[in-house]
């Protein structure tokens, strides 16, 4: 293949950690087993970035990731060198197609290079590419199902030499979204009766972008990005009180602003967010065959934002709550359980590429 990371769909490795790099900043988890489909929670730690050193997913000063990395990596207090990264989805193309049953490796990886030169708008010499069989196809049992993902090589490059330059070991390259939807469906196979049948809408409200999955049965059904985050509370913030940004986010953080916040900025920014909510929802149901969702899950920095789920449930309608990935699991003696609890939302990603450790 183009290239040997086990790439965007990346192969078992342990012992393993989860680095999700966003906008805002780097988050660490790591994760052990603890019995049969049962995690514990190790550890778990973030490092906020400066502004600009990340944009629109992609990594523009290199030397401040790695040293975001190199610090979030030394106050976990893992060992573990071996990481699993993940990348935008925006910055990646996916496509599933069908491939007759019983190709060697060599006859697979040629038949989805050509397939591939179909669906991407690059030279595939400037592409990482991979693929992963995921089973037998719906209605000819004689064929299988193919994932194939790629995306330009210098992207995959930036995010392996910061982890490198860390003095970590990039081993897994997943994509944000698949790493979101294998914890989220650890959460929803708590619903009652596993979440069959059920349609979860997950909202990740991030810095700047707020990714929209709807899912059914382990099958993502629709997914978009709509351009709204928690900068824009923060810039509200920086304009309102003539502060920094970095200033405007940690008082935001801290809740530690001028009486009247709550009504001139908080509210407002809340009414948006439902709003923003309410319209994904609409478009969903306007653009696919489906008329109604069971639950709506709240993940990221801004999901834990007082009065925001009740809110979004007033607004829509449906069930409501803030999703925390570590729902269900052991905690290890180093994790303080109350920084957890207001925190665990951000973290989707990162413990969804820690999962990858446990990948069969």
């Amino acid at each position: 293949m183009a290239i040997d990371l086990g790439l965007l769909l990346g192969k078992k490795n342990p012992p393993l950690i989860g680095l999700d790099i966003s906008t805002s900043g780097v988050k660490l988890v790591e994760l052990s087993e603890a019995g049969k489909n049962e995690f514990r929670l190790e550890r778990f730690a973030s490092e906020p970035l400066p502004r600009g050193a990340v944009v629109d997913g992609n990594i523009e000063n290199i030397e401040q990731v790695t040293e975001a990395v190199r610090r979030v990596w030394k106050k976990s207090g893992t060992r573990a060198k071996h990481v699993a990264l993940g990348m935008p989805p925006a910055s990646v193309i996916t496509k599933k197609i069908i491939l007759p049953a019983g190709l060697s490796e060599d006859e697979l990886e040629m038949q989805v290079e050509s397939e591939a030169n179909q669906y991407i708008p690059f030279a595939l010499d400037e592409v990482s590419l991979d693929f992963d069989v995921i089973g037998p196809a719906q209605n000819a049992p004689e064929d299988v199902e193919v994932l194939i993902a790629a995306t330009r090589k210098e992207k995959v490059e930036d995010r392996v030499a910061v982890a490198e330059a860390a003095g970590l070991k990039p081993t897994v390259m997943d994509i944000e979204s698949y790493s979101a939807r294998a914890a989220i469906d650890r959460i929803t196979a708590q619903l009652p009766k596993g979440g069959q049948g059920q349609i979860v809408a997950l909202f990740q409200i991030g810095a700047q972008v707020t990714h929209v999955s709807v899912l059914l049965d382990g099958q993502t059904i629709y997914e978009r990005e709509q351009p709204f985050g928690g900068n824009q509370l923060t810039q509200d913030i920086v304009r309102a009180y003539g502060l920094s940004f970095e200033d405007a986010e940690a008082k935001k953080k801290a809740a530690d602003l001028p009486e009247g916040y709550e009504r001139e900025l908080l509210d407002p920014f809340l009414e948006n967010s439902a709003l923003e909510v309410t319209r994904a929802i609409q478009f969903f149901f306007t653009s696919t065959p489906y008329t109604h969702i069971d639950q709506i899950f709240l993940a990221g920095g801004c999901a834990v934002i007082p009065g925001m789920v009740e809110l979004v449930a007033e607004r829509t309608k449906i069930s409501t709550s803030v999703v925390s990935p570590f729902k269900g699991m052991q905690l290890g003696t180093s994790v303080r359980e109350k920084q957890l609890r207001s925190e665990a939302p951000s973290y989707l990603v990162a413990c969804g590429l820690a999962m990858r450790r446990f990948d069969r």
